[in-house]
């Protein structure tokens, strides 16, 4: 396929997924199952597009005047692909397939810049109604921090320290990607991300992944894990487990001792647990499959650890999912809240005095976070607050400059909000509760 004919297709993707409301994943599929003709390099180059678009949708619309797949497309391509309108031209002119030639005021929004004094909402690509949020959440950072959701994510690996040497498993990956060392955690991976119109990195299917040696997990999710601290011989309970990568990451940090209890109130998100089990090859996890009353009474006041991973809004992956960050709605954050706090309140049954509870989202949003929390100390003023850096540096895991970095990052209640822009990963809360 020619340029025109990709940026066509980009704008008829991104049509489906405003029109039909579709996810992106699934509207550059069924197009691709539409277009036979199209190959991988042509699908790779339409999804980065695609993607990007999404991430830009805001800052696009202002500077076109037009909340549209066109504009939203015309923006991206303006602010990082490399096309001014002229170059453009060029690519559209002789094509049958090309999009409809540029207007003159599409002329003059692609080669003008956005200025400074655009709305907080443009300069920070979120949705309009956020821009309060964010600008109370982070302040004269607002801006920087809703544009570090709009890069593109790389790929972590987390190595499983307990099959393999971090050194080992890093020479392994880098025979078939583009891998550094982590710079936040020891022996953590990073898979340096491609240009947007390249294939994403396959990092399930290299002989280290099936071996068992790492897992793919954000840098974030790790960091977050480990504010379980050092929890070696404890009784634990994975109270969200869903998939089951933190339950993973969690055995690794106990060792051979201990005995993890992995549940989640959908069943049928612990059917991927069982072949990451065991190809990690962890023998300490019991997963606990049916309803909360029936399969963890017995765990009632008797746990050293009760890990909350919390069902929230996911605004934190906005860097992967762009096409989230236009879904999300005010009601959506106030029925995730009403579900926090019963989380929490259920959750905080199985810890015993003495023990502690860990309080995780994948969120940048402080409704979802800082707030739910408030609510349970005042409710349960058996449990206080601990630092959550000080857990992590428990471990021992954490390098000179993750230590720097995330400390950084602490707020109210000693809990840590991780963000792309702040640590280069997706967007986490973490906060530790201590029961007297």
């Amino acid at each position: 396929m020619r340029e025109a004919g990709r940026i066509a297709a980009a704008m008829e993707v991104l049509s489906a997924i405003h029109t039909h409301h579709q996810p992106a994943k699934d509207a550059l599929r069924d197009w691709g199952k539409t277009h036979r003709f199209a190959g991988s390099g042509d699908r790779a180059w339409i999804s980065g597009l695609v993607l990007d678009a999404l991430r830009y949708r805001a800052s696009s619309a202002y500077r076109f005047g037009a909340d549209t797949p066109r504009a939203w497309v015309l923006g991206a391509l303006s602010r990082d692909w490399g096309y001014d309108s002229a170059k453009l031209a060029g690519a559209f002119e002789g094509d049958e397939h090309a999009p409809e030639a540029l207007s003159e005021a599409e002329i003059t929004a692609m080669d003008t810049p956005m200025g400074e004094d655009a709305p907080l909402y443009a300069r920070a690509d979120i949705p309009e109604w956020l821009a309060p949020v964010f600008e109370a959440a982070y302040g004269a950072d607002a801006a920087r921090e809703g544009q570090g959701m709009t890069t593109r994510a790389p790929v972590d690996l987390r190595v499983n320290q307990a099959k393999v040497e971090p050194e080992k498993a890093l020479h392994a990956v880098r025979q078939k990607l583009n891998a550094d060392p982590g710079e936040l955690i020891k022996g953590a991976i990073r898979i340096v991300p491609k240009d947007a119109t390249a294939k994403a990195a396959p990092a399930d299917a290299i002989p280290a992944y099936g071996r068992g040696w790492v897992e793919v997990q954000d840098m974030g999710s790790q960091i977050v894990t480990l504010a379980a601290g050092a929890c070696q011989g404890q009784q634990v309970l994975d109270y969200c487990a869903g998939a089951g990568g933190k339950t993973l990451a969690l055995a690794s940090l106990m060792g051979e001792g201990g005995q993890i209890y992995a549940w989640d109130y959908d069943w049928r998100r612990l059917r991927a647990i069982w072949p990451r089990l065991k190809r990690a090859d962890v023998r300490n996890v019991q997963v606990r499959d049916g309803k909360e009353d029936e399969v963890l009474n017995e765990l009632v006041g008797k746990m050293d650890l009760v890990y909350v991973d919390a069902p929230c809004s996911g605004s934190g992956t906005w860097r992967r999912r762009p096409d989230t960050k236009w879904k999300l709605t005010e009601r959506a954050i106030e029925r995730r809240m009403e579900e926090q706090g019963e989380v929490l309140e259920k959750a905080s049954r199985y810890v015993k005095p003495g023990g502690r509870m860990v309080y995780v989202t994948c969120s940048v949003l402080p409704q979802e976070n800082e707030e739910p929390i408030a609510r349970f100390l005042e409710a349960h003023p058996e449990f206080k607050p601990r630092p959550a850096i000080a857990a992590i540096r428990e471990t021992g895991e954490l390098t000179e400059q993750g230590d720097l970095d995330i400390a950084a990052c602490e707020g109210r209640f000693g809990a840590l909000q991780l963000t792309p822009a702040r640590t280069g990963t997706d967007g986490f809360y973490v906060c530790v509760l201590g029961r007297g």
